[in-house]
């Protein structure tokens, strides 16, 4: 790291605490509207007298996403103006508090509003995690800093989902307390994060921060997540109609979080040999080819192979496109560059089952599966031939 102009401090890389604080804050985000997920049958069992109980039980786990969305360009905002460490310990705080309130609440309106406070916290925590990333590292050590951060994301799948099935056999408002885990982070961080010191004043101009490539990668971002979370949403029910039972249906999925993990420690090496737009594209190949081999094989073998190579897919996704917008915003404009991302992956989980579901109606769900993987194929043979015939204007 470069030392600061003269009078200012020499800026340290951080620490090992400093380090696994960000990435214990990365944990809570990705996974924070899913951790109800096995609580929702009897939630509405629960509030079944309350009218409209069935859609706003559904609401509590969609309505988080859809707050991200909106709110993370306000988080972006934030960050830039009040500082990466600020955003990130009130955000934290509020996620603790507004995650576990859900376990007093007996009222579902309330529940829903609780929710939606839970997305506000989560958009502060990942554009602050994402630009304080990229504030602290450059060059190689960004890279695997963020497969690092792709890693740990993936993992709370791994472990937060089974242990909030766990909790919920004792009562579905148990896995409420999960949420928790945030107040050990913002404890932690309120000791190891710090800012680093302000852009140099060239870097605050404001020029052409949101351009075609950037607004592009946010598309991108937003109709990659609207397809991977056909996992979750769509796969127990293609397994269940097969006569599979819950617990292989649960290891199955399990599949996709794995390779996103495995994907994730891949990246840097990946990333070394590979252009930016090269390994856009080949994310984009292997969902496409992920998802037709679920839809063509109709099998458990198949879906478990497909989930699997869609979810590497989404392993190498993920950092790249954050390490591009990283290396392309000023850093005085990261936060709110940084957080368009972000909005783009919650708006696309949130619109996923809605804008699935038509197609799964009129064709069924293997054919859905089918038709999404040859679209993503096409799209990503498109790219291989344009990125072979012109040269990347935007982006290194």
């Amino acid at each position: 790291m470069q030392p600061g102009t003269t009078g200012a401090p020499v800026w340290r890389t951080p620490g090992a605490l400093s380090r696994g604080t960000v990435l214990a804050a990365a944990t809570l985000t990705i996974m924070a509207p899913a951790i109800i997920a096995p609580s929702l049958p009897m939630m509405e069992q629960v509030f079944a007298g309350q009218r409209g109980a069935s859609l706003l039980v559904r609401l509590a786990l969609t309505i988080t996403s859809l707050t991200v969305a909106l709110t993370a360009p306000f988080a972006g905002l934030a960050a830039d103006r009040l500082g990466r460490r600020s955003l990130l310990l009130a955000s934290l705080v509020l996620y603790a508090v507004s995650g576990t309130i859900g376990y007093f609440l007996g009222d579902l309106v309330l529940l829903l509003v609780s929710r939606a406070v839970l997305g506000v916290a989560v958009a502060g925590v990942m554009t602050a995690v994402n630009a304080i990333i990229a504030d602290w590292f450059d060059g190689p050590a960004r890279t695997a800093f963020l497969g690092l951060q792709q890693v740990f994301a993936s993992l709370s799948g791994v472990v937060l989902l089974p242990l909030a099935g766990l909790l919920a056999t004792v009562g579905w408002r148990v896995p409420f307390w999960l949420y928790t885990t945030a107040a050990l982070v913002a404890l932690a961080a309120v000791f190891s994060v710090r800012d680093r010191s302000p852009a140099a004043p060239s870097a605050t101009a404001r020029g052409p921060v949101f351009t075609g490539g950037v607004l592009g990668i946010y598309a991108l971002a937003l109709v990659a997540t609207m397809a991977f979370y056909m996992a979750p949403t769509q796969v127990p029910f293609l397994l269940a109609a097969q006569g599979n039972g819950p617990v292989l249906v649960g290891v199955v999925v399990a599949c996709s979080t794995l390779a996103s993990t495995i994907g994730g420690f891949a990246f840097p090496a990946v990333r070394a040999k590979l252009s930016s737009s090269a390994v856009t594209v080949l994310c984009v190949a292997l969902l496409g080819l992920g998802w037709s081999l679920i839809g063509i094989t109709g099998s458990v073998a198949g879906t478990s192979t497909g989930l699997f190579v869609g979810g590497l897919g989404v392993g190498l996704a993920i950092p790249n496109l954050t390490l591009r917008l990283s290396d392309a915003a000023p850093p005085a404009w990261r936060g709110r560059v940084l957080s368009g991302l972000v909005s783009g992956i919650f708006l696309g989980q949130f619109l996923s089952p809605l804008l699935v579901q038509p197609l799964i109606a009129f064709t069924g769900v293997g054919t859905a599966f089918t038709w999404s993987g040859v679209a993503m194929l096409a799209g990503g043979l498109v790219a291989g031939v344009s990125l072979r015939t012109t040269s990347e204007r935007t982006f290194r």
